[in-house]
């Protein structure tokens, strides 16, 4: 038979918690007297017998943080088989076996070595059991147990943060929530009130509350101004044992800021503003700044300006600058100081975001007076139009009036003004402007045709002060008048057939004209006069300002006339009429069948008899000539190469060629001879330059030279002597310069310098004889001074 061993467990049974508070005074001192055992016995035979057993424990209940100076007492195993011989060991196994929990292995005492805490370990389990101690072998079935640590309150509540920080909008309604603040607590929420936290407030009253159970913060008053206070801090408490007295308790603080809202309107700190500004202040320049004040922060203390109302409510304008929130005012118009001098405005501050809630507060906007006085600034005169425009007939004399300008001083001094016209813009001065009326005159003749449009710029000055002037653009235009005559739209030569018939169109001819009529051109062609009656050809006026030219007769014959010379007479429609003869060559030539030309050079008539007793006369005067010609040439050659290179001393002569700079260069290579100066009356009167062809056969004007000019005579002897009796001068064949200036120009002095000294205007017309380039002269010289007063 199988022997079964059976286990007892003894344990403290007297109160069942007066073990925790009540420790052993020793370490090895005996249990209580009085116990409760539950035992399983048994025997060596076939049969088990049971003891009856009050209860079983299945856990052990400890203290934590036990404080006694000895080990803590946990509970005794037993085995049934323990005779009490020591044959029988006890072993202790699991969670802190032989570290925090110790086994009398005698005995099966059971002792806590350390203070236990459980809010690092609430439960420990073990196993027990008993083994003979010679043979090692168990004598009882392993059994496990529990030992759970009992809670005491020794844990404040802590919460989540150190400081909390929150925002709640000003003028909130009451109960409003704020933030929540959350503590917790390590203590056992399963046993006792250990764990049970309530919330206080212990600072921040009477402006917030606080939950008690659930730590939600609140406002507590009613319409919290952020001006007047935005900063709070609120101490919160948190206390366990469910708030009653001896429960530990922790504590936060929550710093608390009221945001801002649009409860305040803007309000000018001034009803009235005043400003200057000079009338000459161009539009968009800035006379001064106003700013409304505005509680509040941030967009809720962004500010509009408008000008809503005043005399001055178009001439300026209010801009509001984002950064300042002030109110710049502007000028809009340009102002006049002589029109008016005082401007009233009324400015009006507004915020552009409004919340309704708080219109039973007022209107959100506030209006300023200000006033702009206008500043006398010495200003230009003004000319009554900003362009003027005017017309005068290109065949106007001299000085005729073209219309006027008028310009005034805009200040209250009106002072006087004078008028010029800027020679920049009538560089040929052909127009002037009495600089007292401002009237304009032409001071040359105009032609149409060479400059239609002439714009030039007026200048008004006032008289006291030449720094104050201004400008207007005048523009003229030079009406046409039928001055030109039509002529010929190109050069016409035509040919007609020798077997031509009457009446056949050889030539269509077309005009131009310079002029331009209103109704445009209408040309007339006609043959001249002296040709009308013998000429082989007529003319066909096509009545759309061309022509066509048609034969007379039928077959021309080349040999007899081999070129036809036809005048045209071509007028146009305009007053006056004008007309001119254009000539149209025309040669006879041979043609093909189809009219195409094939010659026009007339052969010659060669007779089998010989030549003719004038051609043989022409050819004996023609070989005559020829002869005649290489004769006197030879002559020539012959008696330049006699001539010595130098006749005298004296007669010194060079060729020094003269450039002009206007024209001529290299190939102008006319000398002067420099003996010239000891006969001043061998300057040849007549001699033109042979590189140009001349444009008129008036010769300049000069002043008559002296016969006998002893001065330069005695001049050159005397270098003459000096040369020569020099052993340093130059050789015989080099070039002496002699730097003698004469009395004068032949031409006299053009210089204007002088003109000051003269009583009235020097006669330059003579300029005009000296020939087309010295034009330019006589125009400047000879027009009248635009400035002048007329």
């Amino acid at each position: 038979m199988r022997t079964y061993h059976y286990f007892l467990l003894l344990f403290w049974v007297g109160q069942p918690y007066q073990s925790f508070s009540s420790p052993f005074s020793k370490r090895t001192s005996g249990f209580p007297e009085k116990k409760k055992t539950l035992e399983l016995s048994g025997s060596n035979k076939n049969e088990l017998n049971r003891a009856k057993r009050s209860w079983m424990w299945n856990q052990f209940f400890l203290l934590e943080e036990y404080t006694g100076s000895d080990y803590q007492y946990v509970g005794k195993l037993h085995s049934d088989q323990d005779r009490g011989d020591g044959s029988l060991k006890y072993i202790l196994s699991g969670d802190g076996a032989g570290d925090l929990f110790i086994i009398n292995e005698n005995t099966g005492d059971i002792q806590a070595t350390k203070r236990l805490d459980r809010e690092e370990k609430p439960v420990y389990i073990l196993r027990a059991q008993a083994i003979n101690r010679r043979t090692g072998r168990p004598v009882e079935p392993e059994s496990e147990f529990i030992i759970k640590i009992h809670d005491i309150n020794d844990n404040e509540p802590m919460f989540t943060k150190d400081v909390y920080t929150a925002t709640v909008p000003e003028m909130s309604d009451v109960g409003t929530f704020v933030v929540q603040v959350t503590a917790t607590d390590a203590d056992d929420p399963t046993y006792g009130n250990s764990a049970k936290v309530v919330y206080s407030i212990l600072q921040g009253q009477p402006y917030f509350s606080v939950e008690s159970e659930t730590g939600i913060i609140k406002t507590a008053l009613l319409n919290m101004d952020r001006e007047n206070r935005e900063q709070y801090q609120v101490v919160i408490q948190a206390k366990d044992m469910g708030g009653q007295m001896g429960g530990l308790s922790g504590t936060t603080t929550v710093n608390i800021t009221l945001t801002d809202v649009n409860d305040n309107p803007p309000r000018f700190p001034q009803s009235t503003y005043q400003f200057k500004t000079p009338e000459s202040a161009p539009p968009g320049t800035p006379i001064g700044r106003i700013k409304a004040i505005d509680a509040d922060v941030g967009e809720n203390a962004e500010i509009e300006y408008s000008i809503t109302d005043g005399e001055g409510l178009d001439m300026f304008d209010v801009i509001t600058d984002q950064e300042t929130q002030e109110g710049i005012i502007t000028v809009k118009k340009v102002l006049d100081f002589e029109k008016k001098k005082l401007y009233t405005l009324k400015v009006e501050a507004s915020n552009p975001r409004v919340e309704s809630r708080f219109l039973y507060l007022g209107p959100f906007k506030d209006t300023a007076t200000v006033r702009i006085m206008v500043e006398d600034v010495d200003e230009p005169p003004v000319f009554g139009k900003l362009a003027y425009v005017m017309q005068i007939r290109e065949d106007a004399q001299i000085n005729s009036t073209i219309g006027s300008v008028s310009a005034q001083d805009p200040d209250a001094a009106k002072n006087p003004v004078k008028y010029s016209v800027d020679r920049h813009t009538d560089m040929d001065r052909i127009f002037n402007i009495d600089s007292g009326n401002g009237s304009i005159f032409t001071s040359k003749l105009l032609d149409r045709e060479t400059l239609l449009w002439h714009n030039i710029t007026v200048i008004a000055t006032e008289i006291n002060n030449p720094k104050q002037s201004s400008r207007v653009p005048l523009f003229i235009k030079v009406l046409d008048v039928n001055d030109n005559a039509p002529e010929f739209a190109e050069f016409y030569e035509t040919f007609v057939c020798e077997k031509a018939k009457a009446e056949q169109l050889i030539q269509t001819l077309s005009a131009v004209d310079k002029d331009d009529p209103y109704s445009g051109h209408q040309f007339s062609f006609s043959l001249a006069p002296e040709a009308a009656g013998s000429s082989n050809f007529t003319i066909h006026d096509n009545k759309d300002n061309t022509a066509g030219i048609l034969t007379r007769k039928n077959g021309y014959n080349r040999h007899e006339m081999s070129t036809y010379l036809l005048p045209v007479v071509i007028s146009d429609n305009d007053y006056p009429i004008q007309s001119s003869t254009g000539t149209v060559t025309i040669r006879v030539c041979a043609c093909d069948h189809h009219g195409n030309m094939q010659s026009c050079n007339a052969e010659a008539l060669i007779h089998p008899t010989g030549l003719s007793t004038g051609a043989l006369i022409a050819i004996l005067l023609c070989i005559i000539i020829l002869l005649v010609t290489v004769v006197l040439f030879a002559a020539l050659r012959r008696q330049r190469k006699k001539e010595p290179l130098i006749i005298s001393k004296e007669d010194i002569r060079d060729n020094i060629v003269s450039y002009n700079d206007e024209g001529g260069g290299e190939e102008d290579t006319q000398a002067f001879d420099i003996g010239t100066l000891r006969n001043p009356e061998a300057i040849e009167d007549n001699k033109l330059r042979r590189d140009i062809v001349p444009e008129a056969l008036f010769l300049p004007r000069r002043t008559p030279t002296v016969r006998d000019n002893t001065d330069v005579r005695d001049f050159i002897n005397q270098r003459l002597k000096e040369n020569d009796t020099d052993p340093t001068a130059p050789p015989y064949d080099s070039l002496a310069t002699y730097a003698y200036e004469g009395n004068g120009s032949v031409a006299e002095s053009l210089s204007s310098l002088e003109s000051v000294t003269t009583d009235g205007d020097q006669d330059y017309d003579y300029l005009s004889d000296w020939g087309p380039r010295f034009k330019k002269l006589a125009d400047m010289y000879g027009g009248t001074d635009s400035d002048k007063d007329s």
